[in-house]
């Protein structure tokens, strides 16, 4: 155990001793009227229990369905559509990895990741007509399947996912490097906001947290809200559907959020082969290999199986080969098994001290942490178990290396001390929105030449530079201000080319284009659902970002937040307003069509008409992504899920919490899009954390120390 974390351990035992938090006579869980969970342990191993039963009762038969998509055996359990999805989990040896974490916990925690896969099954035990006939094969789970499902999430879609295998097959076919995404875009496909204001930038002088995940609305996205008190721990927050713990939350002392770093911990490796083996330096190695059996449910209702030799190198698992080379992935932190327990121990901490010393394990492999507490600090930190690599930059580990050379094989991280990192910056304010490190407050408080140049990247989209620039203007934020902010959907992008864009659009002769004009400078520049000008000008930028000719003045690290700016071809850029606008009209029937008579949100019986766009090109700081059907209507499918606002006072956090889509996805739950009204006028609610509130509000109660077993 290292010397910090026995530090924080002694701490928290000392307090758990002194203050018990959580004490009190009987396992139970409080469901207040919003369908969020209250759950009340004796001891660490009932609130896991509780929290597995009341995340069972909320999303049972999609937990399940992940835990068997997890275990490598969807197109056992559903048939051939899922086959692929098992070929991937497979290859990546998740099922045995599951298994491995386990035993690789403490005892104690052990016993904890036990009691949540217990709840689960008890629940299942006690409630069978609640669970669909079609995940109840998937019954029992274990905490084998927890551990394998959090590693399928968190290393195999967000640190990577199954799209490097068309990737590598690229690569092979084309006889060269096949670029990836960016870092960049990667974090921009799930992305999230994060804000840390300390004392000196809030008008009340309390250190205040904005909390604001972008991800899908469904499937393993989706976050699952509930508080947990025992007798070391009073956490309020959201964790992934099927994850123990809260991995985005607060207590009285503190709060965290996280984004999606632009952090690069999976690599594509190339090696040449030489019969039964490949070339690694002067040598030539055997492959690894291993059989699995896969299984697939057939139309009729019985099962084939189909058989795959899952070969690796020194790097890891191939995937894709040929008669000449191999491919291999290799994946950070698949070493690290108590992302789980760390998330725990931050939920216990009570100062900052406490709390990065639960970091400083390092077992979470990537995410960038915000922190601000009642202690007046606010930190921001490049988490992640960056690989040390031998040399290269960004660009240079975006393709496939050259895994014949051993001196590009990674075997090691950065140390905690070695991440960007700032605490209580001198501005006041701390922001990430997917953007590198470099621009978490301005002016720049990080040197990237400080750090090593394949780290992150340098760049600055329009959404991060909403995001600093709303906090730059406001030297006294106010927590109404905050949710202002917060829900704000002004597109960055139109303040930097309007006033380029409409005059030279007036002055071409070109109808089409001058009607555009008048309609873009009446405009209000937001996406609120009123709001009549954003579905013409998002039609334009989209146009201008594919063929416009580009800016006049690029983006600059000497001036992040001011450009790009300009129109480098004026000329091109009136052709595809004109052409937009012809587009809009014809599709919309007018060219300043309202945008929420275009955008929408629907989850289950509930629908409104939807404020937010992207984040970019637009820029916009409120976010939602959309599915266009056929006749242009446009349908949110991701972007702001739970949200949170915190100032944490000398009396305890104030806060407002939403989860727009509902705290449910079990058929016949009232809590299925229950939110969503909120989320369409930009309010949010109480989270509820006193036991007298929670009775004043309470919709039911489960007596857990009852019920043993499904009893």
């Amino acid at each position: 155990m290292s010397h910090r974390r026995h530090l924080m351990m002694l701490a928290l035992v000392a307090y758990a001793g002194a203050c018990r938090p959580g004490a009190h006579a009987r396992d139970e869980i409080l469901w207040d009227t919003w369908g969020v969970p209250h759950v009340y342990g004796t001891t660490d191993e009932a609130v896991f229990r509780g929290q597995g039963w009341a995340q069972m009762a909320s999303h049972g038969d999609l937990i399940l369905h992940l835990y068997g998509e997890a275990r490598g055996r969807a197109a056992e359990y559903w048939g051939e559509d899922y086959l692929d999805s098992d070929r991937w989990v497979r290859t990546m040896d998740i099922p045995r990895r599951g298994e491995a974490w386990v035993a690789a916990q403490t005892p104690a925690f052990q016993r904890n990741l036990e009691a949540f896969a217990r709840g689960m099954n008890d629940y299942a035990a006690a409630h069978p007509d609640a669970i669909a006939d079609e995940v109840k094969p998937v019954l029992p789970v274990t905490a084998a399947d927890v551990m394998a499902h959090g590693n399928r999430v968190i290393h195999f879609t967000f640190v990577t996912n199954e799209g490097v295998v068309r990737q590598a097959r690229q690569a092979l076919a084309g006889g060269r490097v096949a670029l990836g995404p960016t870092q960049l875009e990667r974090a921009a496909e799930v992305g999230s906001n994060g804000w840390a204001v300390a004392p000196r930038r809030s008008a009340s002088g309390n250190a205040m947290l904005v909390a604001n995940p972008h991800l899908p609305w469904g499937d393993l996205f989706l976050f699952w809200e509930s508080q947990l008190v025992g007798p070391s721990i009073d956490v309020y927050g959201a964790t992934l559907v099927g994850v123990p713990g809260v991995a985005i939350g607060f207590n009285d002392h503190l709060g965290w959020t996280h984004t999606v770093n632009t952090y690069d911990g999976a690599d594509l490796f190339v090696v040449s082969r030489q019969g039964d083996g490949y070339r690694f330096g002067d040598e030539v190695r055997p492959f690894e290999t291993r059989e699995e059996v896969l299984r697939v449910r057939e139309a009729d209702g019985t099962t084939r199986e189909e058989r795959m030799t899952v070969r690796s190198t020194a790097h890891g698992p191939v995937v894709a080969e040929d008669g000449a080379h191999a491919v291999a992935l290799r994946v950070a932190g698949l070493d690290r098994a108590r992302a789980v327990e760390e998330w725990w121990d931050m939920g216990r901490a009570k100062s900052l001290a406490e709390f990065e010393g639960a970091l400083a394990e390092l077992q979470n492999p990537m995410f960038n942490v915000l922190y601000a507490g009642r202690d007046g600090h606010i930190l921001y930190l490049f988490n992640g178990l960056v690989p040390r690599r031998s040399s290269g930059d960004v660009a240079t580990w975006r393709g496939v290396v050259d895994g014949s050379d051993p001196t590009t094989l990674w075997t090691g991280y950065l140390a905690y001390d070695e991440l960007p990192r700032l605490e209580d910056p001198a501005d006041g304010w701390l922001q990430n929105a997917n953007d590198p490190p470099w621009t978490s407050t301005i002016p720049q408080a990080l040197d990237p030449a400080a750090y090593p140049a394949y780290l992150a990247p340098r760049g600055m989209a329009f959404r991060p530079q909403r995001s600093a620039l709303m906090l730059l203007a406001d030297s006294s934020i106010t927590y109404d201000e905050l949710a202002t902010y917060k829900h704000s959907t002004r597109m960055a992008a139109a303040d930097r080319l309007l006033d380029d864009l409409i005059p030279v659009a007036r002055a071409s002769g070109d109808t089409d284009a001058a009607r555009a004009a008048d309609v873009l400078d009446a405009w209000d520049r937001t996406a609120d659902a009123a709001s009549r000008g954003g579905v013409l000008f998002l039609a334009w930028l989209e146009r201008f970002r594919d063929e416009g000719g580009g800016w006049a003045t690029p983006w600059s690290a000497d001036d992040p937040v001011g450009t790009p700016d300009g129109l480098a071809d004026p000329d091109a850029a009136v052709r595809l307003l004109a052409d937009a606008a012809r587009t809009v009209e014809k599709r919309y029937g007018a060219l300043d069509v309202p945008w929420g008579d275009v955008h929408h949100a629907r989850v289950g019986e509930h629908e409104v008409a939807a404020s937010g766009a992207a984040g970019d090109p637009g820029g916009v700081f409120r976010v939602a992504g959309y599915r266009e059907d056929a006749d242009g209507r446009k349908w949110v499918v991701g972007g702001d899920s739970y949200y949170a606002l915190l100032e944490f006072t000398p009396d305890g956090p104030r806060g407002r919490v939403l989860l727009a889509y509902g705290n449910a996805s079990q058929p016949g739950s009232p809590h299925v899009g229950d939110q969503l009204e909120l989320y369409g006028g930009k309010r949010m609610r109480t989270p509820w954390r006193t036991r007298a509130d929670i009775e004043a509000h309470l919709e039911s109660r489960t007596d857990l120390s009852s019920m043993e077993d499904g009893r």
